[in-house]
This record gives C-alpha cells, structure tokens and sequence, in this order.
C-alpha cells in the first residue's frame, strides 16, 4: 500500500462510507475491511490487521483514525485529510443540524428505522469476523490466541481489557509463531519521515500540557482544551468518549444535561463516526463560541490528538517492523483482533440489538445476501430497515 491513489479517490470513497456505515466504531471497521480489502484492493488482510491494532491501542477514535491511516497512506496527507472530512461531514452536518431543533422521532416507524440500522451492524461485523478469522488465524496457534483473548473479553468487560489483549496477543506471538515470518511481506508503507512522526508526537503533548493553562473557563481555548483532552484521553472508541464529554460540557453549565441526552440518542441514529457528536454540542455551546464556529472548533479538537498520535506512530510501527520477531508478535496481535472482534459481536452488539427471533431471523438472510450474495452495505441497511419496519407495522 503506497501513495498511489488520488485524494478525489479517497473523498468519494470514504463519503459514501460516510453516508451508510452505520452501527458504530466496530461496525465501521468492518465496513473498512469489506471496502478496501475485498472491492478496492487498496490493503491485504495482514496490513489490515496491523491498522486496526495500532488504532485499538492508541487513545482516540479507533474507527477515524484507521480511516485517516487508510486515506493517509493511499494519497499522502491530503488524502487522509479527505478521508477524514467525507466519512465525518455526512454525520456532521446531521448533528450540526439537529442541534437547531430539538428530538422529534419518536413515533414507532421511526424506532423501528432505527433498530434496523442496529441490526445491519450485527451483520456487517459478523461478517468480517468470519472472513477475518479464516485470514488470520490458519492454524491453530492463532486460534488458540483469538478463542482465548475472546474468553478473556467476555469474562473481564472492561475497556482496560481490550489493551492487554493486545499486549498479550503480543507475546503470545513471540512464543507461539517463531520462525514464521508473518509480517515482513506485508509491511505499512508511509511517505513522511521519522523526524516529522516525533514532531507530531511532540504537538500532541504540547497541546495537551499547554492548553489549560492559557484557557479561561468560557473562552474559546477552553472548548478547544475540553475537546481535545477528550479526543486525547478517551481508550475504547465513540461510545466510551460520550460520558466523559458529559462531565466536559455538562457540569461546567455549557450545556443543559437534557440537551445533552438529546444529542447522544441523536448521535446513535446517523452513520459515521460516534465522535461527530462533538459538532452537535460545539453548536449548543452558549454566546459566540456556540453555533457554526462552535461546532468546527469541537470537531477539530476532538478529532485531531488521535490523528498526531497515529500520525506519529506509522512511521516507528514500520521501523519496528523491520525486526523478525516483530512479524511473530503481530502474528500474535492478528489474531488477538479476531478474539476481540468476536467479543465485540457478542457484547455490545448481540447483547443489544437482538431482542427476539425475528432480529435473528432479518439478520442472518442480511448475513447471507452479504455474503453470499455480494450484496453491497447500502441495500442490506435498505433490507435490514424496511424488513424490521414491516415486521412492527404487522
């Protein structure tokens, strides 16, 4: 994977992501891998895996910032600066929008709309949870390392767990795959320089030292401070990072927590990134930091650690890389990701979509028009919607 495509390429493909992954972080990973391994051929399956391990581990939002690395090592920086504005701006401005009038769906049609967009995320992560599996883990060293890192997860839920999983998956790899050279083939090819990766890495820590002490507490630097410590400190994806956004907007008094609740049940029923909340409540922000400069501001901030952070890292993953036991150790994480996929399957998808037979039922003939049938993602949330919204019209 080189810097090889066009960045009107990159926008157009990660817009019509932008307009239809729906379900969350995880789903969106799947969404990716069904993308650009399987239609555009842009990744392999191994370097696949390394992106979306590399994400996991690091604070931030895992799915953008898989899609900024993806956009950035197609078309350079301006291609991961397109692949970040088309997958958020669809949410964006839906959030952006919604803030200028308050929560009306909440007729039964428009829950059933809804839980149908749940239900394609059930089938789009089941997918690439099979695909994935046969991929990654071919033997059974690596399935032993993904049935039990998927154990582990499902024993110990804590977002804690899911980093040293990772970490063991690691080890478990240096001890069970040696003299397998997984990864050298494979590598993660990046056009910027060690030099600029330690500079955006030396950016991200300044920002996050120096910013609370210039910020008085209605200013604009303190909504750019807020967001961006949240952006900075949050592990575990969107969903983790909307609690700690309460405690940011709400108890200073910027935000109503009732227009706070809004804004989170808005945030689950639009595609894209669970983090473009931040435009929604950088609207609703009170005098002239709120409104369209509001929302640009916390979008930026919320949005940016985690793009130095991995910004930074692609080049030293890829020194790392060079070393033999760093392909055993990968080998290993590969199939940790398996197990923490299937985990994520389970719970939170299974556990809070399926509520009877007839979710499984719609779900698995997605599963098989999906995958089987070739279906593309945008005509199995058209099945998964209107055959969840005739079954509640019944």
């Amino acid at each position: 994977m080189r810097d090889n495509g066009s960045v009107k390429e990159v926008f157009l493909a990660f817009l019509k992501l932008g307009l239809t992954s729906f379900g969350g972080p995880i789903a969106h990973i799947a969404y990716y891998r069904h993308t650009f391994i399987e239609q555009r051929q842009w990744v392999t399956e191994a370097q696949f895996a390394q992106l979306l391990a590399l994400c996991q581990f690091l604070p931030g939002p895992a799915s953008s910032q898989m899609g900024f690395s993806l956009g950035l090592l197609r078309a350079g920086w301006l291609g991961g600066i397109a692949a970040f504005t088309a997958f958020t701006l669809p949410s964006a401005v839906l959030l952006f929008g919604f803030a200028q009038w308050l929560p009306y769906l909440s007729d039964s049609v428009s829950d059933a709309a809804i839980h149908g967009l749940k239900l394609v995320a059930l089938v789009v992560v089941a997918q690439a949870v099979w695909l994935m599996s046969k991929q990654l883990c071919p033997d059974w060293r690596r399935r032993f390392i993904a049935v039990a890192s998927l154990l582990l997860l499902l024993v110990f839920n804590q977002i804690a767990m899911q980093m040293i999983v990772v970490v063991a998956g690691a080890v478990s790899g240096l001890i069970l795959c040696r003299g397998q050279n997984h990864l050298l083939s494979d590598q993660l090819h990046v056009s910027h320089s060690d030099r600029t990766a330690w500079c955006l890495l030396i950016v991200f820590f300044v920002l996050l030292f120096l910013l609370p002490l210039f910020s008085s507490h209605n200013s604009l630097l303190a909504v750019i401070d807020a967001f961006y410590r949240a952006g900075a400190l949050v592990f575990g994806g969107g969903h983790v990072v909307l609690p700690l956004l309460e405690t940011t907007v709400v108890e200073p008094g910027w935000i109503a927590a009732d227009d706070y609740l809004a804004g989170y049940g808005a945030a689950q029923a639009v595609p894209g990134p669970v983090f473009s909340v931040a435009a929604y409540l950088g609207a609703m922000l009170p005098g002239d930091n709120g409104g369209l400069t509001g929302a640009i501001v916390a979008l930026t901030a919320i949005f940016l650690p985690g793009f130095l952070l991995i910004g930074a890292i692609l080049p030293l993953w890829k020194k790392l890389a060079n070393y033999p036991a760093a392909a055993n150790a990968v080998a290993g994480i590969n199939a940790a990701v398996v197990g923490l996929l299937a985990a994520a399957l389970y719970d939170p998808i299974w556990v809070s979509v399926v509520n009877g037979a007839s979710d499984i039922i719609i779900a698995l003939i997605g599963f098989v028009l999906l995958h089987t049938f070739k279906w593309s993602a945008l005509l199995i949330v058209l099945w998964c919607v209107f055959a969840n919204i005739g079954l509640t019209l019944l």
